[in-house]
């Protein structure tokens, strides 16, 4: 006589066919814990919110649940290039996913509608403009609609650093369609919101009492280094030739310094193409094309470029100039190390760059919006010139507390030394006090390094002893003494509009000689020559190869370009290379031993397993 089944024994169950089908179309044995729980509350028809850092896994948060029921998830998505890449992995994994968006002709779109309508799709991923197009609306009023989740969703939110105003609109999912997905839930995802922004997503998609889920914005795999903006072509050039085989981004504020830097690395011998917003769309789109598979190793690139790519494999991501604020800088370095292999994030710092910026921000006639705009890029050069673990600032500008020494930046690393600067603060005081305290710091750090500038000759500061005493060091060193001594109270600025800088009680002991002055240089300070980056821990095993597993993993990459170029998609979705370097490790050659490799499942075993194998079985 059968026993009755127990409420322990159907969640067990279901647990493990759960697992299951994690394995069969996703290749991992388990999941997180933030995502288990994640999953666990969308198959429980919750709203959930998910704030988890790139390459965390926040897909796998909807994508498991749309394969273990009946009906459609329909994720809303900011970017053709986003869905084309979601899709294709999906599709790879043998899972039943398409796209509906501008690119279809109108004949394919429809025969996609009808195979949606007949249930044959698990997702289908649609941009916010077609969602709210009376094509979308047709579709959706027909459509056996099981969630909604909204990916980027960071970009619902004005506060946000990538506001699109049709997202907006997302938030009448409920109230439209005479109330048909009242009761439907959505599922919001993204890696990029401070405690702002991610109240405000929570607000306009009208989340009812939503699980939220927070993965934390620390990504242990990348390294965070900061130089000085000084020859930094050359720098790059350098870092370049020490990591040979690793293909990457350099991020730059203008077109013009794009087309520069990629034309000199292309004529240095490196395989480099521009990206942005005034190229021609088809030069634009083959130039992405090529870096996504393979074909070219340095893509240089405005802010335009990124949003999207999911490409896994990418090793380094170099701001060549200062970004305007930390959303997009984390956003940008996330692309870096998705696979969780070790990568690097450098980023060259100029307060050139930091006044140019300022100077964008003038022209903004809004004082909410400039007085925002200032506080953002504050909170840049604060990271830029933090002397401690990068991590703290970083973390601290998304309302998450983290503890400091994260052993994946410079300043953790190799922490910056205190530095006897008495003879310059005694210097720095001089020049205070003999323009009579009654100039900024900047003016006096002028007359200090010895401004022939028509106001120092006209105030007759130009024949003071202290003029041009301070010329052996750049502005950016007199800057940030100035700022240690303020922070030591040993000198001061007033509290009125103009700033002057004044003595205090604790200046006399210094510059009478009594007292010393030991200060911290920040590695933003053009004082040093740049140290070679140190890569990170790798949270996976990301310890060399021998020279023989080398030797393999060679030859499995270029079995995956072999396959990749065949099937018209990028390498990595063939499989990546944590899995290769598993293989040539490991070195499976049974059905069993194959199935343990990260990132293999079912449907990867039955396509690629025997070619794999083979060439494992004959190295």
């Amino acid at each position: 006589m059968a026993m009755p089944e127990t409420a322990e024994n159907i969640g067990a169950k279901q647990d493990n066919r759960l697992i299951d089908l994690l394995k069969a179309y996703f290749g991992h044995d388990r999941l997180r814990p933030i995502q288990d729980r994640a999953v666990a509350d969308a198959l429980a028809q919750r709203d959930v919110f998910v704030v988890m850092p790139t390459g965390g896994g926040k897909s796998l948060c909807y994508q498991l649940p749309a394969v273990c029921g009946e009906g459609t998830t329909v994720v809303i998505c900011p970017l053709i290039a986003l869905m084309q890449n979601q899709v294709e992995l999906l599709q790879a994994n043998g899972v039943q996913a398409t796209l509906l968006n501008s690119t279809l002709d109108p004949a394919e779109a429809a025969r996609r509608e009808q195979q949606a309508l007949d249930g044959k799709y698990d997702l289908i991923y649609m941009a916010p403009e077609r969602l709210i197009s009376g094509a979308g609306r047709r579709l959706l009023s027909r459509l056996n609609v099981n969630r909604f989740a909204i990916d980027e969703a960071h970009c619902i939110s004005e506060w946000g650093h990538d506001f699109r105003p049709e997202y907006r609109q997302l938030g009448t999912l409920r109230a439209g369609f005479g109330g048909r997905f009242k009761d439907t839930p959505l599922i919001a995802l993204t890696a990029t919101a401070t405690p702002r922004v991610a109240n405000d997503i929570v607000k306009m998609l009208h989340l009812r009492d939503p699980a939220i889920h927070h993965g934390g914005f620390e990504r242990t795999n990348l390294y965070s280094e900061v130089r000085p903006k000084q020859q930094s072509f050359q720098q790059i050039v350098e870092y370049l030739a020490d990591h040979p085989d690793d293909e990457g981004i350099i991020y730059c504020q203008s077109r013009a310094r794009v087309d520069r830097i990629a034309q000199k690395l292309s004529a240095r011998g490196v395989t480099a193409l521009p990206y942005h917003a005034g190229l021609e769309n088809g030069e634009r789109k083959r130039n992405q094309h090529d870096f996504i598979y393979g074909d070219t190793r340095v893509i240089v690139a405005t802010i335009a470029f990124g949003m999207g790519i999911d490409k896994p494999d990418v090793r380094f991501v170099i701001h060549a100039d200062m970004p305007r604020h930390l959303e997009g800088y984390y956003q940008e370095t996330g692309r870096a190390g998705r696979d969780g292999l070790e990568a690097d994030c450098i980023l060259f710092y100029s307060p050139a760059d930091r006044a140019k910026i300022e100077y964008f921000i003038e022209q903004k006639t809004d004082e909410k919006e400039k007085a925002h705009a200032y506080e953002q890029l504050d909170k840049v050069a604060t990271f830029a010139h933090a002397t401690a673990c990068r991590c703290v600032p970083l973390m601290g500008h998304f309302g998450e507390e983290h503890p400091g020494d994260c052993g994946h930046c410079d300043n953790c690393r190799k922490p910056p030394v205190l530095t006897d600067a008495t003879e310059d603060a005694q210097k720095l005081l001089s020049a205070v006090a003999r323009t009579d305290q009654r100039f900024g710091l900047g003016y006096v750090i002028d007359v200090l390094r010895g401004s022939k500038a028509q106001r120092v000759m006209d105030y007759k500061h130009d024949q003071l002893t202290v003029h041009g005493i301070g010329k052996d060091k750049p502005k950016p060193y007199w800057s940030q003494l100035a700022d240690a001594l303020i922070r030591q109270d040993k000198l001061a600025l007033t509290a009125d509009e103009f700033r002057t800088a004044h003595l205090t009680p604790a200046s006399r002991p210094i510059l009478k000689g009594d007292e010393n002055v030991e200060i911290t240089l920040s590695r933003a300070t053009p004082t040093r020559t740049a140290p070679k980056p140190r890569r990170s821990s790798s949270a996976v095993d990301d310890s060399p190869l021998t020279d023989a597993d080398q030797a393999l993993f060679e030859d499995l990459r270029n079995l995956r370009r072999t396959l990749a170029a065949d099937q018209n998609v990028p390498p990595y979705v063939v499989f990546g290379d944590l899995a290769l370097r598993a293989m040539a490790r490991n070195r499976p050659t049974t059905d069993t031993d194959f199935l343990d490799i990260p990132g293999v499942g079912q449907t990867k075993l039955k396509r690629y397993g025997p070619k794999f194998m083979a060439v494992i079985s004959a190295s």
